[in-house]
């Protein structure tokens, strides 16, 4: 009989020649367990969608009890689903007022989609505009604005008038013109290798989008729902965008994404033509439930402070000789090591020790520190001691 490994390699589609491989038979807090019982501590938070770590009660108590009424009833935007208006109005309450109505879609290359239709839509106009090592998504679109030429000219053609301008350079956004209907970008590269936004360029993008009539479109895919040390990450940066874009944490575990705009943008999709967007399985309801208990435990517990708290410890825990700096706001960090064979070799040998690591698409020379925004002090510390010991062990074999 196959193992499960072989029934994984035989049945499902792989993403890479060499996928991690770790067969998961459960998953508590911040950690996750092999069939044996090893459990292995979670730095990846499922690329930040599991910010309260896996399996909250009160979480999978909304799911079960969302699941025990209905499930999908008809497609999005349709029907009067309670998850769906309850959820959009907490998330709404949640941000400033221009982000007043909420497009429910299923991830996030599908608001990054949506988003960019919108934005044609309500501006009239075709350029977009997107910064060098950004990440948006892999669907046809979200890849057009993509700031890696390695992961799209295997794909291409891609969308036409796509203009790649250096992130936190100020000179760049010249560039930016009345041809433009959209600027989309993140408050934090994060497959860069976890790279602050500048707070002065936002503010000056955000400008310069208003001078030429172009929108304003922020990707708070990974860096929402408190990961960064607030609740959004544009809070930071003293800039609030035209369009918003979640995914990952948005549903607590579940998939879920969304743009977010003010009801006068957002109602251009309803008319010349209608059905301006469609979506069938977004804001599915037990998604909706799922997430909207998420958000109420992180703003009721304030865990957007505690992973500003967090980074402060790891910064004052994790020191070693091939750690060159520290990234990142919250527990969206990324540690630059010394040299791209260094952590090649420690992302091997993280999963032997117990640790889920995974690398940064455009930077290797960076290793990922993004667990659960639950953590506690000791676990912290725990993790810290167990990154130096793991880097201990890259320099014993030669690099």
């Amino acid at each position: 009989m196959d193992s499960s490994k072989e029934l994984f390699l035989k049945y499902i589609g792989q993403t890479s020649p060499y996928p991690i491989g770790l067969e998961v038979s459960r998953a508590e807090g911040c950690y996750l367990y092999d069939p044996s019982g090893k459990k292995y501590l979670d730095l990846i938070s499922g690329f930040s969608v599991s910010n309260l770590g896996h399996c909250h009660p009160m979480i999978t108590r909304a799911i079960c009890d969302q699941a025990g009424l209905y499930l999908h009833t008809m497609v999005y935007g349709e029907v009067i689903q309670s998850p769906q208006f309850m959820y959009a109005k907490e998330l709404v309450n949640s941000l400033p007022d221009n982000l007043n109505q909420v497009f429910f879609v299923n991830s996030g290359s599908e608001a990054v989609e949506g988003a960019l239709k919108l934005a044609k839509r309500y501006t009239g106009k075709h350029e977009l505009v997107c910064f060098k090592n950004a990440y948006h998504g892999s669907s046809h679109g979200a890849l057009s604005v993509m700031g890696n030429e390695k992961f799209k000219t295997a794909f291409r053609p891609l969308l036409p008038s796509v203009r790649i301008l250096d992130f936190n350079d100020m000179d760049s956004l010249n560039a930016i013109s009345t041809a433009t209907a959209a600027v989309i970008i993140e408050p934090i590269q994060a497959e860069a290798g976890i790279i602050n936004g500048n707070p002065e360029f936002f503010k000056s993008l955000s400008n310069r989008c208003r001078e030429v009539g172009a929108l304003l479109l922020f990707d708070e895919i990974q860096t929402g729902f408190g990961r960064t040390g607030s609740l959004f990450a544009f809070e930071q940066l003293g800039v609030v965008p035209d369009i918003l874009l979640l995914a990952k944490a948005l549903g607590g575990g579940m998939p879920l994404g969304a743009f977010i705009a003010s009801s006068e943008i957002m109602g251009t999709l309803t008319h010349h033509p209608v059905l301006g967007h469609m979506t069938t399985f977004g804001g599915h309801p037990v998604c909706c439930a799922a997430g909207l208990a998420a958000l109420k435990i992180i703003k009721e517990q304030k865990l957007y402070a505690r992973a500003a708290q967090l980074e402060t410890l790891i910064r004052k825990k994790l020191h070693h000789p091939s750690i060159l700096e520290i990234r990142g706001r919250g527990l969206l960090l990324g540690a630059r090591l010394d040299s791209p064979e260094r952590a090649n070799r420690f992302f091997k040998l993280s999963l032997e020790n117990g640790l889920l690591f995974d690398c940064f698409l455009f930077c290797d020379d960076c290793i990922r520190v993004a667990p659960p925004l639950i953590m506690t002090d000791r676990e912290a510390e725990e993790m810290c001691e167990r990154i130096m010991d793991v880097l201990d062990q890259t320099g014993r074999q030669p690099i």
